[in-house]
């Protein structure tokens, strides 16, 4: 029975969990649903969801949502099946998990600012703040001159493999790189743009490139 993905295919969070999936082999199918009309906050989505966001999956009788929650759920579900997102050992795990939470507490923070002032706020006919942009590419730099260190020491960020840590960086990054103009943060920094070079010509990513 295939995982049913709730979530417009072009929301960067979805994309984070079928990249997931499609890494794993997992067959899925995506429910789709339109944010631009407010259905994650329908009483029928909020069963699935009490605070209404998406992606939610179902899996037999299994409900879940948070992205990262899913892909650490499917990753170690599937462990023997595609390509290992959570390492081999305990201790490659460890360093998984420590990079999943670099990501989520100090990546996406600024990168997230630049895309709702850049990308979304004159869609919105909404001014842009010139400060926060500003200071989060100040913040974000800081974030990727440590990540340049790290990869100069091993190919992905947990070490010589690709893994949940790499592919959640994935949705974010192509929005910094592509509807930005923000590109230059990554290809400054020599194994950083190798790195995302690397991971973004995925099989599993570039069939979801929009």
């Amino acid at each position: 029975m295939a995982v049913k993905v709730y979530g417009p295919a072009y929301a960067s969070a979805a994309r984070r969990v079928v990249v997931c999936l499609i890494e794993k082999d997992v067959e899925f199918e995506i429910i789709h649903v339109d944010l631009l009309k407010r259905e994650q906050k329908s009483p029928q989505f909020l069963k699935l969801h009490a605070i209404g966001m998406v992606p939610v999956i179902q899996d037999g009788d299994l409900t879940l949502f948070e992205p990262r929650a899913i892909i650490r759920y499917y990753a170690e579900k599937y462990a023997s099946r595609g390509m290992d997102l959570l390492g081999k050992t305990t201790e490659e795990r460890a360093i998984v998990e420590q990079w999943l939470e670099v990501e989520a507490q100090n990546y996406q923070l600024p990168v997230y600012d630049l895309v709702v002032q850049i990308m979304y706020h004159p869609k919105m006919g909404l001014s842009s703040d010139e400060g926060l942009i500003k200071e989060s590419e100040e913040k974000l730099g800081k974030v990727l001159d440590v990540y340049e260190e790290r990869l100069s020491k091993s190919r992905y960020l947990a070490g010589d493999f690709f893994s949940l840590a790499d592919a959640s960086h994935l949705p974010f990054t192509q929005y910094l790189v592509n509807d930005v103009r923000k590109g230059y943060l990554i290809r400054e920094r020599e194994h950083v743009s190798a790195w995302w070079e690397d991971i973004s010509n995925r099989p599993s990513w570039k069939v979801l490139k929009l």
